[in-house]
């Protein structure tokens, strides 16, 4: 039965698809990327404009949602100071990505984009990432607060102790570890750790009016918060009264479903993106009154100012 949501007209006609994406990054019409002017009536519309000739469309092909800004003389389009600038694909095949990567709990493979979208593994690959760029959130203030409780925990992303090993394995020693902190019934924010450890991470990130929970581990002695309760896992117990991280466990099994099921191997070097594709699902759960609609619409809102080069993501 086909999906009704990618039956809708936006991600089948380009012009549908660039009204849509124009309506959520332009709500009070359009602005010039390059001057910023947001005057409409200084600001036209180009109709019938085509692009450069090309080996591929010899006469060119019509550019849709072409402006002008007559302060500035420069053309525009939504496109412009987005992921979406300086790419071939059509947005309505973009909006189809984003949609399937917002509604996958476990995310979605580059094969398997490449398979519905018909395009390259290379373009589905950076397509990915430029959207997983977006989803990570700019200026974020501390999580928590006066009465308030964050959890912290972390995880080490390890080959799983249960598989077949082939022969000569050797265990990594060195196998990146992800920490994360949530503030209960609010949001999760995920990053990879580095030399300055886990407690630098807290300082960070946490409000120090807090109330912090933790296991017993050795690194969180002294956090720089209001309360620290802690449980002691070694001696299986899991909750003590508001002590527990056990919404951080729930998190790291949904984490590393998607990244040994759906992705099977991720460079340390792009982990970062990944975590912030899944701290984005989380952060914008069903639980919280949000469906896979209102997801990809907060997604798209979140593309603009961000860009991300092949070069870039593709750099160690």
């Amino acid at each position: 039965m086909a999906n009704p949501v990618l039956s809708q007209e936006r991600f089948h006609n380009e012009e549908a698809a660039f009204a849509y994406v124009e309506a959520e990054l332009w709500p009070n019409g359009p602005v010039c990327p390059h001057c910023g002017n947001a005057d409409g009536a200084r600001i036209g519309r180009l109709q019938g404009r085509r692009s450069k000739p090309s080996k591929v469309h010899p006469e060119g092909v019509v550019q849709i949602g072409l402006r002008k800004c007559y302060e500035c003389r420069q053309q525009f389009s939504v496109r412009k100071g987005t992921i979406f600038e300086d790419s071939h694909l059509p947005l309505r095949l973009w909006l189809q990505a984003i949609y399937l990567l917002c509604s996958s709990k476990k995310g979605i493979s580059t094969r398997q984009l490449q398979r519905i979208l018909g395009c390259g593994m290379k373009t589905a690959w950076h397509l990915g990432h430029r959207i997983r760029h977006a989803m990570a959130p700019g200026s974020t203030g501390p999580l928590g607060g006066a009465g308030k409780v964050v959890e912290a925990d972390e995880t080490e992303l390890a080959r799983s102790r249960k598989t077949r090993k082939p022969e000569g394995f050797r265990r990594k020693t060195h196998n990146p570890v992800v920490m994360s902190l949530v503030e209960r019934g609010g949001n999760i924010r995920s990053q990879t750790l580095d030399h300055r450890g886990a407690m630098s991470v807290v300082r960070r990130n946490v409000h120090p009016d807090s109330t912090l929970a933790t296991d017993q581990a050795q690194h969180y002695k002294f956090p720089p918060v209001a309360d620290h309760q802690t449980v002691d896992h070694s001696k299986f117990e899991w909750t003590r009264g508001i002590a527990h991280t056990n919404t951080l466990e729930g998190f790291f099994s949904v984490l590393k479903r998607g990244l040994v099921g759906v992705y099977q191997h991720v460079d340390k070097k792009h982990l970062d993106r990944y975590l912030a594709e899944f701290d984005f699902r989380q952060n914008t759960r069903v639980a919280l009154g949000i469906d896979d609609v209102e997801r990809t619409r907060r997604a798209v809102r979140g593309m603009a100012g961000k860009r991300l080069t092949y070069r870039d993501s593709y750099a160690p």
